[in-house]
C-alpha cells in the first residue's frame, strides 16, 4: 500500500520553493509515496511543477484572515477542512513550523509530525505535532527541511539538493524571442517591503551593462508598486515590461532566461531552482539561511547593512552569462 504523506508548507513564494529538494528526497527514497501539498492558493502552480506531487490541495488564509467572521469565509474554510479529512495520511509533516500551519496539520487526518520546540519558528507550534524532530536553526532553510523529512520518514538526506521542478509553457515572452530567439536577462528590482530595494540608479547601470552585451531585457513585477518602478527603471535604460503575470507564467519565463538578476523574493528562489544562473541582491537580511539554492551557478551577495556595489554584480552578472552559456550547450 502506497504511503500517504500530507506536506504543509502554505507560503511564502521562496518558502514553497525551499522545499521542492526535500520531496524530491523522499521520492526518491520512497517511490510508493502518494504525496499532497496543502498551499496558499497564489503559489498552487509551484508544488503541481514538481512530478512527485500527487495532488495540490489550495487554501486562501490571506484572504481569509482579513474577512474571518464573514459567513463567506467561514463557508470556504469548511469547506477546505472537508477537502483536508477526505484522506488519512500516514504521516502529515508541517515543515513551516507555524501556529498556523500548525493549526492547518490539525485539520487533516493522520499523525502529525514537524520540528521540536528549540527547532520551530514557532516553539508552541510543537505541541500540536505527535511526532518531532530536533533539526539546526543555524541551517540553509533548504538543508533544514531535507533533514526534517529524513527524520520523520526514515532515510538520510545526502548529495545536493535537487529541486526537480518540470518547465511550463510560456504564456509571454519578450518581443525579441517571439520569433527569432534571442537571450534575455530578467530583472527583478520589486520586493514586498521598501528595505529590501537596491538604489535605482544602480539598476539602470546594471541594465546598460547587460544590455552592452547584446542581452534583451525584461523587468518582471509582482505588484502594483513594482511595476511602476520597472517602468521607471525601463525608462531609463532598456527592456521589456510584461503583463502581469501569474506564477506560473512567469516561472516559465525565468526558466527560459539566459540569467537573473534579482532582490531578495520568491521569484529569484524560482530561477535558482529552475537551474539558471541567477545572482540575488540582499539588502535587509542575511543570505546564510535563505539564501539562493539551486543546480546551477548561484551568488547571494550583501546583507543587513551591507548594501552591494554595482561593479561587483556586474563581475557576478558576467560570471553568471558564462554559466549560462555552458548550461545552454548542456541542454
Amino acid at each position: 500500500m502506497a504511503l500517504k504523506v500530507l506536506i504543509v508548507k502554505t507560503s511564502s513564494m521562496g518558502d514553497v520553493v525551499h522545499t521542492m529538494p526535500a520531496v524530491s528526497d523522499l521520492a526518491k527514497h520512497r517511490p510508493d509515496a502518494q504525496i499532497d501539498w496543502l498551499v496558499e492558493s497564489a503559489f498552487a502552480a509551484l508544488p503541481a511543477m514538481h512530478p512527485a506531487v500527487n495532488k495540490v490541495l489550495p487554501i486562501s488564509w490571506r484572504k481569509w484572515r482579513k474577512k474571518i467572521f464573514q459567513r463567506e469565509t467561514r463557508e470556504a474554510i469548511s469547506r477546505a477542512r472537508l477537502t483536508l479529512r477526505e484522506t488519512y495520511y500516514d504521516v502529515i509533516i508541517d515543515a513551516q513550523g507555524l501556529i498556523k500551519s500548525a493549526f492547518f496539520a490539525g485539520q487533516a487526518r493522520g499523525l502529525r509530525a514537524g520540528y521540536d520546540w528549540k527547532s520551530a519558528r514557532e516553539g508552541v507550534a510543537s505541541i500540536w505535532y505527535q511526532q518531532v524532530a530536533t533539526v539546526d536553526k543555524s541551517l540553509h532553510a533548504v538543508q533544514r527541511t531535507r533533514l526534517l523529512f529524513a527524520a520523520h520518514l526514515g532515510y538520510r538526506a545526502e548529495g545536493a539538493p535537487n529541486f526537480s521542478l518540470r518547465m511550463p509553457d510560456p504564456s509571454w515572452l519578450p518581443e525579441a524571442s517571439r520569433h527569432i530567439p534571442k537571450p534575455y536577462v530578467v530583472l527583478i528590482a520589486g520586493a514586498s517591503r521598501r528595505e529590501k530595494l537596491w538604489p535605482e540608479d544602480r539598476w539602470v547601470a546594471l541594465a546598460n551593462h547587460i544590455a552592452s552585451r547584446n542581452m534583451e531585457i525584461v523587468w518582471l513585477w509582482g505588484s502594483k508598486e513594482e511595476g511602476s518602478r520597472s517602468v521607471r527603471l525601463a525608462a531609463q535604460s532598456d527592456g521589456d515590461i510584461p503583463p502581469f503575470l501569474s506564477v506560473l507564467d512567469a516561472s516559465a519565463l525565468l526558466a527560459r532566461a539566459r540569467a537573473v538578476v534579482g532582490l531578495d523574493t520568491g521569484f529569484s528562489h524560482i530561477a535558482a531552482a529552475f537551474g539558471v544562473p541567477t545572482v540575488g541582491i540582499y539588502c535587509d537580511h542575511e543570505p546564510g539561511l535563505v539564501g539562493l539554492s539551486g543546480n546551477g551557478f548561484v551568488a547571494s551577495v550583501g546583507g543587513r547593512g551591507e548594501m552591494p556595489e554595482t561593479e561587483r554584480i556586474k563581475r557576478l552578472v558576467d560570471e553568471a552569462l558564462t554559466h549560462s552559456v555552458v548550461r545552454s550547450v548542456v541542454v
